[in-house]
């Protein structure tokens, strides 16, 4: 991990909310933007903001989140999402997110990821495989 990767660091990501990210269970008139949509578009976030300060051969893998979906956002509308780094220790690096639509703040978070080597990532992954058999 490079050293440019300091608390206050911040990157913003905007999302149209299309239909693949919103929820069916309620209804056509009922779609909005779904929690765990929410949730995956917050870590992509996150791991963009990590990725341009990460070593060649480095990612992160997500390790903690506590997320508050406070208001619906609409098919169609547009949200932010806002990551920004509040703290770095060693290879975990946690993350304060605010999240938008146009009309008014929908989500809070808190986010913690692990920079991981890939190789010896995949290398764990084998070996866990082999063991299940």
């Amino acid at each position: 991990m490079k050293p440019t990767l300091t608390a206050g660091a911040s990157k913003t990501n905007k999302i149209a909310v299309d239909r693949d990210r919103t929820i069916g269970f309620m209804g056509e008139e009922g779609r909005v933007y779904s929690t765990p949509n929410l949730v995956r578009d917050i870590e992509h976030t996150c791991r963009d903001l990590l990725m341009a300060h990460a070593d060649a051969g480095e990612d992160s893998v997500g390790m903690e989140i506590s997320v508050q979906h406070m208001a619906p956002t609409l098919l169609g509308q547009t949200v932010e999402i806002t990551a920004t780094v509040s703290a770095v220790e060693g290879r975990k690096v946690s993350f304060d997110v605010a999240a938008k639509d146009d009309i008014e703040q929908i989500s809070k978070a808190r986010h913690t990821r692990f920079v991981v080597d890939v190789q010896k990532q995949l290398e764990r992954l084998k070996a866990k495989a082999a063991k299940r058999g």
